[in-house]
């Protein structure tokens, strides 16, 4: 009689992967964008109203809540990381999340630590945050223009900005500007600014104006500037040539032949690009959207907080949400009114 040998116990093997995140539609969500404050030091007229009420801060994940829930999001095959806000760098002791989310780059868990930002705190933070494993970041910036900035963002300084990402470039990150187009007011800064980002070996990216918030809807018709006319006024001056290339969100990118850099496209009205959408956004009170444009959402602080000590049920509501996911938005500014519009502002969902 043959004896079978004791199974050999191997405390050091790996657990086993649980199963990506996939919705609906079969699209893997490997993007995860996480608002962290709703509070900025600016007020851009078409993110947020002069005089905003903010959250009450108990109502805000502490840092300690975000690394945890961002945690359980990259262990179930999230691979992008985007600190958003409001402004992300206004929040007190942020760097120390930053810090922490760090650690998941080293392990190869995550592949990108990233952020979008206005730019007014970069000179402080552009150190810590390369050293804290960030490659690169986003700049909102919509005109170069002093007098127009002050307006378009009520309480900001531009020079504070062009510091902060001259301190951002000279701490090794890779700079890229956003600009919301917008009809009336930056449409004769197109070249300039466009030149002023290829001198700087910055790429820039134009986004549609989309209707969030209590705006008025005469403002968001009037703002509202198509990229389908922005794109063809560029191409009576330069050579485009359309790039295949897809950095994990919504931009559509062209190589301008003539200096070499690459400009995108996020249209949410003139071009729906929800197809191949792998994104989800996380407020900064534990809110999941599983869509921009859509209401829908999934509260994972109750499950987060209810079970400080096991991450399975958050594991669970992460997973239940991500099936209620939607094929897409339905932006939509035809007739001369604004048509799937969301209450909420920008700031509290995240940039």
């Amino acid at each position: 009689m043959q004896i079978r040998p004791p199974a050999i116990s191997r405390p050091d093997s790996p657990a086993p992967s649980p199963a990506p995140l996939v919705d609906p539609f079969l699209r893997p969500i490997t993007y995860l964008r996480v608002s962290v404050t709703d509070r900025c030091d600016f007020r851009c007229t078409y993110c947020m109203s002069e005089h905003m009420t903010f959250l009450p801060k108990k109502e805000l994940l502490t840092l300690e809540e975000l690394d945890r829930m961002c945690s359980a999001f990259i262990g179930l095959g999230v691979r992008k990381l985007r600190i958003t806000g409001g402004e992300p760098l206004v929040r007190r002791d942020i760097m120390t999340f930053f810090e922490a989310m760090g650690r998941h780059l080293d392990s190869g868990a995550l592949d990108e630590l990233t952020l979008t930002t206005n730019g007014s705190q970069l000179a402080r933070f552009a150190g810590r945050l390369a050293a804290a494993g960030v490659r690169r970041v986003n700049v909102s910036l919509d005109t170069l223009d002093e007098e127009k900035f002050a307006r378009v963002t009520r309480w900001g300084r531009l020079k504070q900005v062009l510091g902060g990402i001259e301190a951002a470039q000279a701490a090794g990150l890779r700079v890229k500007i956003n600009a919301v187009a917008l009809r009336g007011f930056n449409e004769d800064e197109l070249f300039s600014l466009t030149e002023w980002c290829a001198r700087r070996d910055m790429d820039l990216t134009w986004i549609e104006v989309m209707p969030m918030g209590d705006m008025e809807e005469s403002d968001r018709i009037g703002q509202y500037w198509a990229l389908t006319d922005l794109r063809a006024q560029l191409a009576r001056r330069y050579t485009l040539t359309d790039l295949s290339e897809r950095t994990g969100g919504p931009a559509r990118y062209v190589r301008l032949e003539e200096t070499g850099q690459k400009i995108g496209f996020i249209t949410p009205l003139t071009h729906n690009f929800c197809e191949s959408c792998n994104r989800v956004r996380l407020t900064c009170t534990g809110e999941l959207f599983m869509c921009l444009g859509q209401e829908d959402r999934a509260d994972l602080r109750r499950a987060l907080r209810e079970h400080p000590d096991d991450d399975a049920p958050l594991r669970a509501a992460i997973r239940a949400a991500i099936a209620r996911k939607p094929r897409g938005h339905d932006f939509d500014y035809s007739r001369q009114q604004v048509s799937g519009q969301v209450s909420r502002h920008m700031s509290h969902t995240g940039g």
